[in-house]
């Protein structure tokens, strides 16, 4: 069952503890404020709750500016990459702005930190990946 950890107008952030997993659900154009907002949200939640998996759901969320991705990258990228996170599952925008954005910020993270990524368009597939059992790391 899932819990409500943080709720605005554009973003719905939950958590389910017996799969260790967050969630967050985005909806429209987040100024600078309401994304780092949200997204120190979500790395606080993963590394308060030490989540192993992570579902962005982007679908109806709109561009990322580029001082705000810049951002992501220096203040949130090193967090991500030390916490818990090993699977993150991206249900991929609509917005071709969304996208070209996040793939440039997820082509910064690659080979960095042991989370592993996957873009998904079909929201029972990007869950059914993240319930796989996790190998432990070697």
């Amino acid at each position: 069952m899932a819990t409500v950890y943080y709720q605005s107008n554009v973003v719905t952030i939950t958590y389910e503890e017996e799969l260790q997993m967050g969630v967050a659900t985005w909806d429209g154009f987040l100024n600078s404020q309401e994304f780092r907002e949200a997204i120190t949200n979500c790395i606080g939640l993963i590394e308060e709750r030490k989540l192993l998996r992570w579902l962005g759901d982007n679908r109806k969320m709109k561009a990322i500016r580029p001082v705000d991705q810049e951002w992501f990258v220096e203040h949130i990228l090193p967090r991500l990459q030390q916490s818990t996170l090993r699977r993150n599952a991206v249900l991929v925008s609509e917005d071709f702005f969304n996208r070209t954005a996040v793939e440039q910020i997820y082509r910064r993270a690659e080979g960095q930190g042991e989370m592993t990524t996957k873009e998904f368009s079909n929201k029972i597939m990007a869950l059914s990946w993240l319930k796989e059992p996790l190998t432990a790391p070697a």
